[in-house]
């Protein structure tokens, strides 16, 4: 059987609130000899991560932009797929034939939605498809600024979303939005440092406050206090607190309360969520939050399988993918907020340094997340004890957890 890694890039609208994600999967074989059936591994692998593997409970209410050759398109096993969950996104590899044309026409008459992935220009081609897909994706790498608002203005006259992907830093993703793009996606919205801006308010310092207050073993009277002197924060904790994603049978009706039932590790997280939570807008989903809640589950989930007997190692692994994106959140450097935090040592140079066994799962993680897969097949040698499928495993639940826990 052929493995796959799966990995996932958010696409955004015009408020940079989350949209839908691209999943991405990808050969983990080193050598291309290995796989007979290449398409129908890959295909089988998508059915299976829909159907067996819950991808459709990981993406919620957000929809996933999978990428189909000709013969994936073709095959039956696509019509298994969550036609209401999906987008199926036409590679640009395809060679647009009547064929080609009549199998989207009976996609779409069966209720899926479609994409045109990286176009580069109104070819003839591609003409016949615009009644048919709903959006289409202009690769910006490819097409120079001076091409890409004539393109723009051109496919504008058709009944579709367009779709700027490769967007790589803001001053693209301005002319973007002065364009009219529906939907965004590349490194700008997909990269820990930029994914924010540099925006911050008092409720943020507000919790990293209280953070450190546990952190440095403050009584649990003292984090009560500074909850209580905002209310907005005691009441979001007490939403975070309830919600289904803590496992807990108890309902909570105080800061106090809270502070009992859970313990100070488990409330320590709920804090750092928190912290991401106060990223939303009007209710929104933050692709940040997503990704810190992702990236501390995941962390914490493969190291409990690296280290099935140090509950402490899992612990700080969660810390380690939390924190690690608090610079961009409070819009400070990691080291100015580690300063002010006392920290396992461990953490620290994770965090400061990518050192340490701790640093390496970090960067692993981070490999994934921007589908780098030369750098992760690198990683995965030094985690050699980490199977593929135990990896993607590990990935899946954490989609799974951070999706119902941003979604509170």
């Amino acid at each position: 059987m052929q493995k796959i890694f799966l990995a996932r890039q958010p696409i955004v609208d015009r408020r940079e609130n989350l949209l839908a994600f691209e999943l991405l999967f990808r050969s983990a074989n080193s050598e291309a000899a290995e796989v007979v059936d290449g398409t129908h591994a890959t295909a089988q692998v998508m059915v299976n991560a829909f159907e067996e593997m819950g991808i459709a409970d990981v993406l919620g209410v957000h929809k996933g932009f999978v990428n189909l050759d000709a013969d994936l398109l073709h095959s039956d096993l696509i019509e298994l797929l969550p036609r209401n969950q999906v987008v199926i996104e036409l590679l640009e590899t395809i060679t647009i034939d009547a064929a080609i044309i009549t199998r989207c026409h009976e996609l779409k008459e069966k209720g899926f939605s479609l994409a045109l992935d990286d176009v580069v220009e109104l070819k003839d081609e591609i003409k016949p498809l615009l009644g048919v897909v709903e959006v289409v994706k202009l690769d910006l790498m490819q097409i120079g600024p001076a091409r890409l608002s004539g393109l723009v203005s051109e496919l504008k006259q058709y009944p579709v979303k367009l779709l700027a992907e490769k967007v790589e830093d803001r001053e693209q993703a301005r002319r973007c939005l002065e364009m009219g793009f529906d939907m965004f996606q590349g490194y700008y919205f997909a990269r820990p440092e930029i994914l924010s801006g540099k925006r911050t308010n008092p409720s943020r310092l507000v919790l990293l406050r209280i953070l450190t207050l546990m952190l440095s073993g403050a009584d649990n009277s003292e984090i009560e206090e500074a909850f209580k002197e905002h209310a907005e924060l005691a009441y979001n904790l007490m939403r975070m607190v309830n919600s289904v994603g803590t496992g807990l049978g108890t309902k909570i009706s105080s800061v106090k309360h809270g502070l009992v039932v859970m313990g100070r590790l488990p409330l320590q997280r709920w804090v750092q969520l928190l912290l991401y939570a106060s990223n939303k807008v009007q209710g929104k989903v933050s692709p940040l939050m997503q990704l810190a809640a992702t990236r501390g589950k995941f962390m914490e989930l493969v190291a409990q399988q690296e280290c099935p007997h140090d509950i402490d190692y899992a612990d700080r692994a969660f810390m380690v993918g939390m924190m690690s994106l608090l610079d961009t959140l409070i819009g400070e450097s990691l080291a100015e907020i580690v300063s002010r935090i006392s920290l396992h040592e461990e953490v620290e140079n994770a965090l400061l340094k990518r050192s340490g066994d701790m640093g390496e799962l970090l960067a692993l993680c981070e490999s994934l997340e921007t589908d780098d897969m030369a750098s992760l097949q690198q990683k995965l040698c030094t985690h050699s004890r980490l199977s593929v499928n135990e990896l993607n495993n590990a990935q899946l639940k954490a989609l799974s957890w951070a999706n119902a826990i941003t979604n509170w």
